[in-house]
């Protein structure tokens, strides 16, 4: 399921857009803005997609630490899971503190 950020509606993996209030998914779903926000972190030098451990066989093939500009979008196509792709983003940092 992708949830919308401007209305908070979940809609399928495969809809383009929100069945709720028409927002572009491939720019107002959590994960896309969860990857613009990773992409703009001056701290973060890779993201990891990480997935679930019951994952599908297309989701384990892209797991793993991409560089900022060349990670797969989520969710991954010809993901099989029945609850759908439960893929996620997660940064690689170059420095975790201060």
């Amino acid at each position: 399921m992708r949830t919308c950020t401007v209305c908070q509606t979940q809609s399928p993996d495969t809809a383009a857009a929100c069945s709720s209030c028409g927002a572009d998914l491939s720019l107002h779903s959590s994960t896309a803005v969860a990857l613009a926000r990773l992409r703009a972190s001056p701290r973060v030098n890779g993201i990891r997609l990480t997935v679930a451990t019951d994952g599908c066989p297309a989701c384990r093939a892209v797991e793993g630490t991409y560089d900022k500009q060349r990670v797969p979008a989520l969710p991954v196509p010809g993901c099989s899971h029945a609850l759908g792709c439960r893929c996620a983003y997660s940064p690689a940092l170059t420095e975790v503190y201060p």
